[in-house]
């Protein structure tokens, strides 16, 4: 039957083994974390023979390996090495070289007279790095850790559940603090989550890849999925975070119309070392009755008196009845340029018409002759030009001959326009140029039937 080393304990320490603290010796051959603590039994013994005795010590050591490791030789002189300490006292340098030396850390070359960095030197350093690195959120560590690993191929499970622990307590933070209602804890919360969800996002293609090349790991890939359930619930808390802060935002007060709120109230009350010294100076002078004289009480009374005030509603009779306004229906009058535009294209149908009895056939008349005509013997101006160019489309258009009065007519007449893209030099006193084209009689458009 195996001793029991705490009822029983040895003459020595050293006489104990890693076994002799479990009650079933064989429990630590099937632990695979035992194995793999075995398997790094001399990195072991180097962080304990770093970290052995007071904290300034432990911190001394760190300091020197990390000074070391991160000066970029692997072998150096005694006189390197005591100019790379020169900031310690002699026997104190003396004391963490020694140390090193003890713990397989720094290697001596009698031959060469210099001193070596070993391998466990470097794996302790990069064991310990992370201590002399400013203090970061705990998800950004553990998200790089399991990334990088998985860039490189030596990721396992257990880092992989270090990752889903921390995205669980930040989840159980996060509710807490939106179940306590107050403001200061929601926002200060929300920040932290908006940074995790940003850091989350960025890892979210790298945490895709784990699971789906965790295929054939049992152990891995039930981590991996673990951690990808982990991650949608916190990154679910988004809409939990909003409708707590609009109820907070709903229950803010503002003082008036000074645009003070309760949370700026709330903000500066935080600051305040002493509460109770607050009302001191506030109850320092009480608060004491105005007396007036009587000669002011009848000012006051006077001026109350003949105050203008409006006058009571009375009763007033319906106004007499009167007759309407004699009134006249008068019909807008349509601009004269639309009549002129019609007479004289009726009067080229004239033309045409006589031109045609007589054997000349001729067809088509220059726009700008229709655009330029004079309106009431008045040199035609820039605006009337405009207003009859726009409308020539209503020629043979199919619903404006049916239409009644002076528009209907101007549909009616049996010429059709024809633009052309090229402009022509005109000698008028309001246009310059104007686009070419031709007025055609509708007889010469249309196909004759065979």
């Amino acid at each position: 039957m195996q001793e029991d080393p705490f009822k029983n304990p040895p003459q020595s320490e050293a006489e104990t083994t890693f076994a002799d603290y479990f009650h079933d010796p064989d429990a630590v051959a099937d632990s695979a974390v035992a194995w793999q603590l075995e398997s790094n039994g001399a990195l072991l013994d180097a962080v304990r023979l770093l970290f052995q005795g007071t904290s300034a010590l432990a911190r001394l050591r760190l300091w020197a390996l990390l000074t070391l490791v991160g000066q970029g030789k692997a072998f150096l002189s005694r006189e390197e090495l005591g100019s790379l300490y020169y900031a310690l006292r002699p026997e104190a340098a003396d004391a963490v070289i020694k140390r090193f030396r003890d713990a397989s850390l720094l290697s001596w070359d009698e031959s060469q007279r210099q001193y070596g960095l070993t391998p466990l030197a470097q794996q302790v350093s990069a064991l310990l790095a992370s201590l002399a690195q400013p203090v970061e959120d705990e998800l950004a560590g553990l998200l790089s850790q399991v990334v990088g690993a998985d860039q490189l191929g030596t990721l396992q499970g257990n880092q992989v559940h270090m990752l889903q622990a921390q995205l669980v307590r930040l989840h159980h933070e996060f509710s807490d603090a939106i179940a306590s209602g107050s403001e200061f804890r929601l926002r200060e919360a929300r920040k932290r989550y908006d940074r995790a969800a940003r850091l989350i996002d960025r890892a979210s293609s790298a945490i895709t890849t784990i699971i789906s090349n965790a295929r054939g790991e049992r152990a891995l890939e039930q981590a991996a999925r673990a951690l990808g359930l982990a991650q949608s619930r916190l990154l679910a808390m988004a809409s939990q975070f909003n409708r707590a802060l609009q109820q907070v935002d709903r229950q803010r007060v503002t003082l008036g119309t000074t645009g003070i709120t309760s949370t700026d109230v709330k903000r500066w009350l935080q600051t305040q070392p002493q509460l109770d010294q607050l009302s001191k100076s506030a109850l320092h002078s009480p608060v004491a009755l105005a007396v007036l004289a009587p000669h002011e009480m009848l000012d006051v009374t006077e001026a109350e008196f003949e105050r203008d005030r409006p006058g009571a509603l009375r009763d007033e009779p319906l106004p007499a009845a009167q007759a309407a306004p004699v009134g006249d229906l008068s019909a807008v009058a349509l601009p004269q340029e639309l009549g002129a535009l019609s007479s004289l294209l009726a009067q080229w149908g004239l033309d045409h018409a006589s031109e045609t009895t007589g054997g000349n056939t001729a067809t088509h008349y220059p726009v700008h002759a229709a655009l330029l005509a004079d309106v009431g013997g008045v040199v035609a101006r820039y605006a009337q030009v405009a207003y009859k160019a726009q409308l020539l489309p209503l020629l043979g258009d199919a619903q404006a001959q049916d239409l009644p009065g002076a528009t209907g007519a101007l549909a009616r007449q049996p010429w059709r326009v024809q633009w052309h893209t090229d402009l022509t030099a005109l000698e008028h006193p309001a246009i310059t140029h104007l686009s070419s084209g031709q007025l055609e009689h509708s007889s010469a458009t249309t196909p004759t039937q065979p």
